[in-house]
């Protein structure tokens, strides 16, 4: 079953559970994949459903930080719980000891050395670590080995 197919899925189970924060979090999930869906004119791939999930807990945990400066308390808990229920479709997220250690098999790879190799190796980095890190994550575990 794809991507897609499960959405749908568990948005009717939502529906059936009366589950209101969980079926408004997949609608707003199939939201975004059916506006890029007709944006491209053609039906999405896993990846490319995958990629706007990563986009939408992106934007949730950096509102998740502003409501929590701004002491929104009531805010912050519907967004943690939109978080992790967007998470349940994301692959599972690789450790920073995980993260570290392909940051530096890639290093190896390209023998890069300075900082003026970062987008070099970024771009090799990215299409390994595609929806299990975070690209911040990524970006710091480098810029830690290439000082």
């Amino acid at each position: 079953m794809n991507l897609s197919d499960r959405l749908i899925d568990d948005m009717k189970q939502a529906m059936k559970s009366q589950d209101k924060l969980k079926l408004s979090t997949i609608r707003m999930m199939r939201a975004s994949v059916k506006n890029l869906e007709i944006d491209l004119k053609r039906p999405l791939d896993d990846s490319e459903v995958l990629d706007v999930l990563s986009r939408e807990i992106k934007q949730r945990k950096d509102s998740l930080q502003e409501f929590e400066k701004a002491g929104r308390d009531d805010l912050v808990v519907n967004l943690a719980t939109e978080i992790d229920i967007i998470s349940k479709y994301l692959p599972e997220q690789l450790t920073e000891e995980e993260i570290q250690e392909i940051v530096r098999q890639t290093i190896q790879e390209l023998g890069a050395s300075s900082k003026a190799d970062m987008g070099k190796v970024m771009g090799a980095l990215m299409p390994k670590t595609k929806g299990r890190a975070d690209g911040r994550l990524v970006n710091n575990a480098v810029q830690q080995f290439l000082q």
